[in-house]
């Protein structure tokens, strides 16, 4: 598994209209619907219910907000830059702006764990983030993603 086969290019985006994590999650359940045909409600709704559990926020200004929908055949992404940071209940308290979120079949057991311990390596990556937060560049942006050094034990 890698990040080439999670997230399509048309799922990378730079924002600057997100202001609550409330409309966070709705931008990536928008997100999800367009690039992979998720319904946006569906989607939304098991985001949040995820973050009832406990924040995602995983510190230094990244999010990973994950959630299994039932009408969903594989694990896929959906990335976000903000171009303003946000509050986001953050293991750190510090505001976030860079947001990876997946979406997995309901019964996807250890291939979402994977998935999420992927996605969890990448962003590890004081130098991916870097180039993340340097780019507007939607290519760009899934280049740095879909080629970062993401090999390494979790």
């Amino acid at each position: 598994m890698d990040l080439s086969s999670i997230i399509r290019p048309d799922a990378v985006k730079v924002v600057s209209t997100v202001t609550s994590k409330k409309r966070l999650l709705q931008d990536l359940a928008d997100i999800a619907g367009q690039s992979y045909g998720l319904a946006p409600q569906d989607a939304v709704e098991a985001l949040i219910e995820r973050e009832a559990l406990g924040p995602t926020g995983v510190g230094k200004g990244i999010a990973l907000p994950h959630a299994r929908l039932k009408k969903l055949d594989r694990v896929v992404g959906v990335f976000m830059r903000l171009e303003k940071a946000i509050d986001f209940d953050s293991v750190d308290r510090q505001p976030v702006d860079l947001v990876f979120a997946l979406f997995a079949p309901a019964e996807a057991g250890v291939d979402h764990l994977k998935a999420l311990a992927l996605v969890s390596r990448t962003m590890r990556h004081a130098n991916v983030c870097d180039k993340l937060r340097a780019n507007n560049d939607i290519a760009t942006l899934h280049a740095v993603l879909t080629e970062a050094p993401a090999s390494e034990a979790a």
